[in-house]
This record gives C-alpha cells, sequence and structure tokens, in this order.
C-alpha cells in the first residue's frame, strides 16, 4: 500500500515546498520509491515536463519532422513539484502537478489541467465549471503516482483551515480524502500568532481530517527553543497534535514558488548583494519588476554569482515616479550596468505598463547590454500583433520597444517544450567566446519573426528561438542563466563595458558562501532537466540541505514507516 503525506500549512508561505523536497530527498536517499504531488498550484513559475505517455515511453514525437513541440508529449507543473521531484530522484511529469493556476492580472487565471493549457477564467467561474473536471484529473494523477511508488509526498496550498473553501479545496481537503492521506501540519512563527493559529487550525478542520492529522512543526524559528517549551506543552494539550519539530530559520537555495519572494510591485529591491563583495568589484543587472512576472527563478542564477547584484526596479508608474525623484531614469536610479526583461503571464499588458512608467525611452537611451527572456524578448521588438488575444485592451497591434527590428504575433497555440539550443558566442557580443549548446525550456503563445528589411542585420546565437543584434539579445529559452558558458560569458561582456574587475574566485570572495574550485549555491542553476546539481564547498545541493534541515529538526521516527528507517 501507498503512504501518502500531505504537508499543509495554517497559511501560504509556511515552508511547505521545503519540507516537502527535503522529505522527498530523504526518502529517496533510503532507497525509498517516492514522488511529489500537489493537486491543485497556483504559480507563474512554471516548469515543462513529460506527460505520463511521453514518460512510459509512448510519445511518438521523434517520428514528427515538423518544428512545432509535440502537444502530447510536453506539458506546464509549478516549479516546486519540478524541484521535489529532482530531489525525490525521479523524472518529473505532469502527474505531480495536475492543476496549475497561472494569473494574469484583473482576476483571471490560465488554467492548465494535466499540463495543457485552457482558457482563461476568473475564480468564480473556474469553480463553476471547471473543478469537476479537475478534481478527477487530480484523482487520476495521483492514482497513477501511486500505482509506481511506494510514497507520495503531497504539499497542500495555502491555509488547510480555510472553511470558505472546505467544500472546494483541491489540494488540501480533497487530496487528503481520495489519498487517504495523513497530514502534517506547517506554523510559521516568525509571523507572530504560531500557537493561536495552529489552534484555530485544527479546530477549523472538517471532522473527518482532524484525526488524521499526525503531527505539527513550527518553521522559521530564530532563537532560543527552550522559550517555546510552555507553549509546546500547552497546545499539545489542547489540541492533542504532537509537536515534531522546530525548524530555525534557514534558507536551503530552492527557487521562490511564486512573486511572494519578490519585492511587491511597487518597491525597489536587490538580491545577490549580500555575498561581501564590495561595490567597486559588483555588477548591477536591472530588472524591470513587471506586475505579471513570471518564471523570474531565470534570474537566480546570475544573483548566485559573487559580485552579482540583479535590481528589481518598479514599473508601477506612481512609484517609479515616487522612487525616481532625482532621475527621470530608472535605470540610473539603480545605477545599472545591464538589464534583463523577464518573462511575463500577460506580455502586452505589461509592456503597457513599461511604456506608461517611462521605461521605453529608459532603455532606448540605456547603451549597455540588454536581454529579453521569453515575454521580455518579445517586448524589445517593433510590435505585438494580435494583441487583444494575450491583453486586456481591443488593440490589435501594440508598439513594442523598438530595440530589435522582430514583431510578434499572438496565436490561440502554446508552444511548451523542453530543449537545447546551439550557442554561437561570435553571433553576439553579450555571449562572446561562449561555444556548445544550451537547455531550458520555452512556455509561449506568441510566434516571434524578423522584419524582412532587417533579415541581414540579425544574429542567431542561440538558434532560430532568438536575435541579436548589437548589444541587444532576445531568447526564449527560459533557464538561459543556468547555463554556465552563457552566464559566464554575460557577465564577462558585462563586467568589459563598465570596467569591473568582478570576482572570477571564489577564493577571493571570501564569506561568500563558496569555496576555491566550487560554484555558488544555486537550485536554479540545476532545474533544467539537462543540467547537474550545483553544489557548495561541502559538496551538497539545495535538496540534500533542505533534506538536512528536516532530517535533524524533525521527529521522523514518529512519523513511521518509512520515515523511520
Amino acid at each position: 500500500m501507498t503512504r501518502t503525506l500531505l504537508v499543509a500549512g495554517t497559511a501560504s508561505h509556511v515552508g511547505k515546498s521545503t519540507v516537502a523536497a527535503g522529505l522527498c530527498r530523504l526518502l529517496a536517499d533510503r532507497g525509498v520509491s517516492v514522488a511529489p504531488f500537489k493537486g491543485q498550484n497556483m504559480s507563474n513559475n512554471a516548469r515543462v515536463v513529460v506527460r505520463p505517455e511521453a514518460a512510459a515511453g509512448d510519445d511518438r514525437s521523434d517520428t514528427d519532422e515538423s518544428d512545432e513541440p509535440d502537444v502530447d508529449k510536453w506539458g506546464e507543473i509549478g516549479v516546486s513539484q519540478f524541484v521535489q521531484a529532482r530531489a525525490a530522484r525521479i523524472t518529473p511529469t505532469t502527474d505531480c502537478n495536475p492543476v496549475l493556476l497561472k494569473p494574469r492580472g484583473e482576476g483571471e487565471s490560465q488554467l492548465v489541467i494535466q499540463g495543457r493549457a485552457h482558457e482563461h477564467v476568473p475564480a468564480g467561474r473556474y469553480y463553476e465549471e471547471f473543478w469537476d473536471e479537475a478534481r478527477v484529473a487530480a484523482e487520476e494523477s495521483y492514482r497513477r503516482l501511486a500505482a509506481d511508488h511506494d510514497v507520495i509526498v503531497a504539499e497542500g496550498a495555502g491555509s488547510i483551515g480555510e472553511i470558505n473553501l472546505h467544500d472546494r479545496d483541491l489540494a488540501n481537503v480533497e487530496t487528503a480524502r481520495f489519498a487517504d492521506a495523513d497530514i502534517l501540519l506547517l506554523v510559521d512563527i516568525e509571523r507572530g500568532g504560531a500557537f493561536a493559529s495552529l489552534y484555530g487550525t485544527i479546530e477549523l478542520l472538517p471532522d473527518t481530517l482532524r484525526d488524521r492529522v499526525v503531527g505539527a512543526v513550527i518553521t522559521k524559528f530564530r532563537g532560543d527553543r527552550s522559550l517555546l517549551e510552555p507553549g509546546i506543552e500547552e497546545i499539545e494539550s489542547k489540541t492533542g497534535v504532537p509537536i515534531l519539530g522546530v525548524l530555525p530559520y534557514d534558507d536551503p537555495g530552492l527557487p521562490e514558488e511564486d512573486s511572494v519572494g519578490l519585492p511587491s510591485k511597487r518597491e525597489r529591491g536587490v538580491l545577490g548583494d549580500d555575498d561581501g563583495v564590495p561595490d567597486d568589484r559588483r555588477l548591477t543587472v536591472a530588472v524591470p519588476r513587471l506586475p505579471r512576472i513570471s518564471n523570474a527563478t531565470d534570474l537566480e542564477a546570475l544573483a548566485a554569482e559573487p559580485g552579482v547584484s540583479v535590481a528589481f526596479v518598479p514599473v508601477d508608474a506612481e512609484s517609479a515616479a515616487e522612487e525616481q525623484a532625482v532621475s527621470t531614469d530608472p535605470l540610473a536610479a539603480v545605477d545599472a550596468d545591464a538589464v534583463v526583461l523577464p518573462g511575463t503571464k500577460n506580455t502586452v499588458d505589461d509592456l503597457l505598463a513599461l511604456h506608461e512608467a517611462g521605461f521605453a525611452d529608459a532603455l532606448a537611451a540605456f547603451d549597455g547590454p540588454i536581454v529579453g527572456v521569453c515575454g521580455g524578448y518579445q517586448m524589445l521588438g517593433e510590435r505585438i500583433t494580435n494583441a487583444a488575444l494575450e491583453g486586456t485592451g481591443d488593440d490589435a497591434v501594440v508598439e513594442g520597444l523598438g530595440l530589435l527590428p522582430v514583431e510578434t504575433r499572438f496565436e490561440g497555440t502554446k508552444r511548451v517544450e523542453q530543449t537545447t539550443v546551439p550557442v554561437d558566442g561570435s553571433a553576439s557580443p553579450l555571449l562572446a567566446g561562449a561555444e556548445g549548446t544550451a537547455s531550458g525550456y520555452e512556455i509561449h503563445a506568441g510566434r516571434t519573426r524578423v522584419l524582412e528589411a532587417e533579415r541581414e542585420a540579425i544574429a542567431r546565437p542561440l538558434g532560430d528561438s532568438s536575435a541579436a543584434r548589437g548589444r541587444v539579445l532576445g531568447t526564449y529559452l527560459h533557464g538561459l542563466f543556468d547555463n554556465e558558458a552563457v552566464r559566464t560569458a554575460f557577465l564577462e561582456a558585462v563586467a568589459s563595458e563598465t570596467g569591473t574587475d568582478r570576482p572570477r574566485h571564489s577564493a577571493e570572495t571570501a564569506g561568500t558562501g563558496t569555496d576555491s574550485g566550487e560554484e555558488p549555491a544555486s537550485a536554479a542553476a540545476s532545474e533544467s532537466g539537462s543540467q547537474t546539481e550545483r553544489t557548495v564547498g561541502s559538496g551538497s545541493t539545495p535538496y540534500d540541505r533542505a533534506a538536512a534541515l528536516v532530517g535533524e529538526h524533525v521527529d521522523l521516527e514518529a512519523l513511521g514507516r518509512p520515515f523511520d528507517s
């Protein structure tokens, strides 16, 4: 019989993804066949994985000579289940996250069921028209995973105590029921009110689930654990639920599931500036904080490099004006050395936001390297056609940023695939010296073409899914900077442009968390299925660190077999 443990929470962002990944790696290291599962996820940080039929060897895409991906082979899941599958050392499939909602603004989300994109729906319509289909898909995916594995580590969503959703809570309540799952409840003490939150959540659980709670874990604790003991004793007495562990505040380095870890769209924020490298040896990569930013984990490999800061700049017009009171140039406000335009769930509306906030003029005046990834690539072009299909407006054509002579037309069919492209470093000064191949994935509805009159002026440094001219490069390849050769070449180009002697060896950057000869800790760099896991000086990966965090601070013996093996 397959055992299922549902890692649920009293709220969002309490550490469910990290604990689930740690449990997956712990069990995999013990030789247990384990798989992750999340019945319903909401995230714009998605990954491309195979559908179950393809994973079983039933796909026939190798015989398809079309340049379009085989829609029966590839699908999308949330990044956390991708990471958890890697932690479990299995091939991630769409069964790991059968229902994915990708928010796009205006109260709508794109619905993805078993990897395939459906229409954009508001929450009310989803529950009225699609929820039954989603539940069936989730249970089917769970049954397939359970047939192939001894343990399923399921991750809940938000709070399991949301009584207004108990009749349609797919990730928590329904999963616990159809999987006959035990429940491990997590509560974040950093927010305050942890004991009250834990008590209230247990009391509000449906009667059929309350007895399934096998224990609780307090997360993100800073300080002397002995101070918690009186509270632990009383909460155990009041609820009958044992506290199985207290996790110290720690970040193993796993990628963020959503934009919660980013600065808000009205605030400036910087990643990677706490590595001890002096300012005169730092590079700053500016990133417009798009209101509907997606796959922001593309930037984590850059932020993990010693001496590289990733600065998110507000795009909201009012905030931009407030932040840049001294300068009308939003890029000058962060002293940008390079710019990366990230992906977005709504290219058209985020492009309009860039125009409104003055970014179009700032980018036109910027004389440093500019890279656009996916939606960012589309924005760099002259125009977007059939724009109403992607945006909320009615205009058929929206003016682009005009930095590449390309245009994008939106279509109803999405391109979803893992891919490997050739790297031609001679085709762009931003990739000088890079060669070989780069691996990643594509998720986009638009199709981008070079304007005929400019065809001879455009280079293709990353194959047909890219375009470059001068210091501007656009590509559809998510995970671009996870490829070491590309990342290194790009940073060397930026350093050369600015005359910055950036650190190139960790021996130069004592205190940055790396040892000589090893690379910075970055889960982002190991996410693409073809990439190897990156390690730090101790030889550990983010998956190993998540496993150590859970294994050292949670009483796994109390969970019984196979956790106590």
